[in-house]
């Protein structure tokens, strides 16, 4: 894998620094930018933009929910990976379907972090052991509600192949491969129903398709 270019975003220097540390023996992970808030995080990638962010929720100034969403809009290439002590399933649903592509706490172990920054850039999304708990109780919830006509998802048989292998990790181009089509006909459906649904990114389809029950 080429180089991976990350900004960190967090009011605690100590913090920024402990995790840069962590991960400097890996030499594929080149931190470029340090952030103390949104707003200076948003000037510096403006020069120089990074591959991934690192994002802390509470900072002074513009925090991180809303530098997310703004990071979303003006930069769609840079992935975002939330990295806060809230263990809050409201700020997860949020984040994940508006632009977040993945959501760690900070007692994570360094090799977490890692991981999640790798399956980020390869694909798309990285969803651990806590957003996962998080999306089955939003499923168990709402299979307890009772079922609307005028809600209903309609989906094409293709729309729910593409999520069904999008939730099972698959990259566009595996996705391409089991379903004899071309990489750019993935990225057209993945494109047109993250439109329809108001999502972001890849990271939001995904939570989407599973607390919607969108897949078996």
């Amino acid at each position: 894998m080429n180089l991976i270019k990350v900004a960190i975003a967090d009011d605690h220097k100590l913090f920024r620094k402990g995790v840069i540390l962590s991960l400097r023996q890996h030499t594929n992970i080149s931190f470029i930018i340090e952030a103390e808030n949104g707003d200076e995080l948003l000037e510096k990638i403006a020069e120089e933009t990074p591959d991934i962010i690192l994002m802390d929720l509470r900072m002074p100034g513009k925090d991180g929910i809303e530098t997310t969403k703004e990071v979303s809009r003006r930069f769609p290439d840079v992935r975002i990976l939330i990295l806060t002590m809230y263990e809050d399933e409201r700020f997860v649903s949020h984040l994940m379907e508006n632009g977040a592509n993945g959501y760690l706490l900070k007692n994570a172990e360094p090799m977490e972090i890692k991981k999640a920054i790798m399956e980020v850039m390869v694909r798309g999304y990285y969803l651990n052991n806590f957003v996962n708990r998080v999306l089955l109780k939003k499923t168990n919830a709402r299979n307890k509600t009772i079922p609307s006509l005028s809600s209903e998802i309609v989906l094409s048989d293709k729309e729910k192949e593409v999520i069904r292998l999008l939730c099972m990790e698959y990259t566009a181009s595996e996705i391409a491969l089991k379903m004899e089509i071309s990489p750019r006909t993935v990225e057209s459906i993945k494109d047109r129903l993250m439109e329809r649904f108001g999502l972001k990114n890849t990271a939001g389809l995904v939570f989407f398709a599973v607390k919607n029950n969108l897949i078996d």
